[in-house]
């Protein structure tokens, strides 16, 4: 779990908004079969006419593409692409490692999320298993990337204060001074109105600063600054031009703003790359289109949620935009897993908060959550997960992966490390049990537990897909007399 809402943001957002051989590290280069030759590009404006979709006109549009003729691809208005985004560079103790966009970051293909690490929840990792869990991870299996926010832990409150789980990470790298060349440093600046051009580098200096760095390595907006409904924790999707027009938004800064400060950053050695999360194919091509007529630094990466029941990226354009052959942008899976949902636990006993006809059993689960979606809050929040249709899809893969011979967990997993589109998935977890689990499926020495699922199964896969195509989108529950608002509030559909 990575992301924030956005179209819930006036209720939940920050109370803190301001103005060929083995070398010592256990690396082996990729083997051929895992490489890939640059695509050759194609220039979007040319391609599809989309001169006239960008805020600066015909003219700077055909300056953005002299600028793309340098085959910069994401990584700048001012490199040369160093290669296409999601090829496999390098093996790390059996871990793949990937190029993230088409600079010089190369992630692991399983990352550390760390939403709750050091929070407030019931189930929160304290300090010392988040350490156990780096020295895991990163130190014995390879990992490398950390992803975190500056609005960590979630939930949070004045025991467990936002930016603590930055500190947490920070005084492990403090431990050893190698460690900090073992990991990407991924972190995010709180979204909506509080992305300024000023903020940008004064959340950066705050993010350094308990991180004990002098640089990150990636900084990542947390949601838009603008309005987009696709960016939420229910269940909007489509775009309402008042909403557009609402005081919140007003005034929001603009792609340009953004690119000016990303690209100072990155010029000041502070910063190597950035992106989005909760962002869609219209921010990511404006932000790349803004940095090609500033000259400036594009975006590297773009964050979404994306898992078996929600392929929504792969269709609604995203993926095509961040293509080697397009912009050339890397992918950051988070909630692969949908909240817990597609371990499979609530299968055969629901959610405390899908149970309000037994009384005594919802008040039982309440007291002993088997995670998130037990708790009822969160479980009220993460509804989508477990909508009718939700269910429905989770039920009929849970089957897929027992007719395998396999978990929903490992099923759920691998079949989002095989899409083209995905360079690396976020995995939270809250044990070391949970943690070793999700090693096996990318550790690459583990030969039987890493193999990748078979044609077959994808199709089988598929054609689940194909009968019940958003379904964390899709409800079988909304009432009539709810005025065009979900069950969280948010405006449907």
């Amino acid at each position: 779990m990575a992301c924030i809402s956005a179209s819930l943001v006036p209720r939940v957002v920050s109370s803190r908004r301001r103005e060929a051989g083995r070398d010592a590290n256990g690396e082996t280069p990729s083997s051929s079969k895992h490489k890939t030759g640059a695509p050759s590009r194609r220039h979007v404006v040319q391609a599809a006419g989309l001169g006239s979709l960008f805020p600066w006109g015909d003219k700077m549009a055909a300056k953005a593409v002299t600028l793309n003729s340098r085959g910069t691809g994401s990584s700048s208005g001012k490199k040369i692409s160093a290669g296409p985004t999601n090829e496999t560079v390098k093996v790390v103790n059996g871990m793949r490692h990937k190029r993230l966009g088409g600079g010089e970051i190369f992630v692991s293909e399983f990352g550390l999320g760390t939403q709750r690490w050091g929070g407030a929840d019931f189930n929160s990792p304290d300090e010392k298993l988040c350490h156990e869990m780096l020295d895991l991870a990163v130190l014995e299996k390879g990992v490398s990337l950390i992803d975190t926010a500056e609005q960590y832990p979630i939930p949070s409150d004045r025991a467990h204060p936002e930016g603590n789980t930055e500190k947490i990470i920070g005084r492990w790298l403090a431990k050893d001074q190698s460690r900090r060349d073992k990991v990407v440093l991924a972190t995010k600046i709180t979204g909506g109105a509080n992305v300024t051009k000023k903020n940008i580098k004064k959340d950066l200096e705050g993010s350094l600063l308990r991180f004990g760095v002098d640089h990150t390595d990636i900084y990542t907006l947390h949601w838009p600054a603008r309005y987009t409904p696709q960016s939420n924790w229910g269940q909007s999707l489509q775009y309402h031009l008042d909403t557009e027009q609402a005081p919140y938004y007003k005034n929001h800064a603009s792609f340009g703003e953004i690119v000016e400060a990303m690209s100072e950053l990155i010029d000041q050695g502070k910063l190597r790359g950035w992106g989005m999360c909760n962002d869609n194919a219209y921010g990511l091509t404006a932000s790349c289109y803004a940095a090609y007529a500033q000259n400036g630094h594009a975006p590297c990466v773009m964050q979404n949620d994306f898992s078996l029941i929600n392929r929504r990226v792969e269709e609604n354009g995203l993926s095509e935009a961040s293509s080697p052959v397009n912009e050339n942008v890397g992918f950051m899976a988070y909630n692969v897993l949908a909240g817990g949902v597609l371990t499979g636990k609530y299968l055969d006993v629901a959610a405390a908060v899908d149970n309000p006809n037994d009384r005594e059993l919802a008040e039982k689960l309440l007291s002993n959550p088997r995670g998130r979606m037990d708790d009822y809050s969160w479980g009220k929040t993460l509804y989508r997960y477990r909508s009718g249709p939700a269910g429905d899809a989770t039920r009929a893969y849970a089957a897929l992966a027992s007719d395998a011979g396999m978990s929903l967990t490992e099923l759920a997993l691998k079949w989002a490390a095989s899409r083209d589109a995905v360079t690396t998935s976020l995995i939270g977890h809250t044990s070391i049990d949970q943690l070793q689990e999700t090693l096996q499926y990318y550790d690459q020495n583990e030969t039987d537990k890493s193999k990748p699922l078979p044609d077959d199964l994808l199709w089988e896969v598929d054609r689940v897909h194909m009968r019940n195509r958003l379904p964390i989108f899709s409800s079988d529950r909304v009432g009539a007399d709810w005025g065009g608002a979900g069950e969280i509030g948010e405006r449907l559909p």
